[in-house]
């Protein structure tokens, strides 16, 4: 063998080598697009939105608030 076949060899192993790990990251990068996009359309239906949480939350205050009441009604008598 001359020394350009082994020339011509070692460069076609990494770039063989090179082609794959670049498509392992491609298809790693299009798999993350698609989880991505999952938890995207699926985040509005699985978790509580902010302004419902206080609206919730304004009613348990309230309710705090009426039980303090009646308690500091009942102290005083």
């Amino acid at each position: 063998m001359d020394t350009q076949t082994l020339i011509n060899t070692a460069v076609g192993a990494g770039l063989m080598i090179i082609g794959w790990f670049a498509r392992q990251l491609w298809e790693a990068n299009a798999s993350l697009r698609q989880d991505l996009h999952k938890i995207e359309v699926d985040l509005p239906t699985n978790y509580l939105r902010r302004d419902e949480f206080s609206e919730g939350m304004k009613e348990i205050r309230d309710l705090f608030r009426q039980v303090f009441e009646k308690l500091d009604n009942k102290a005083d008598k």
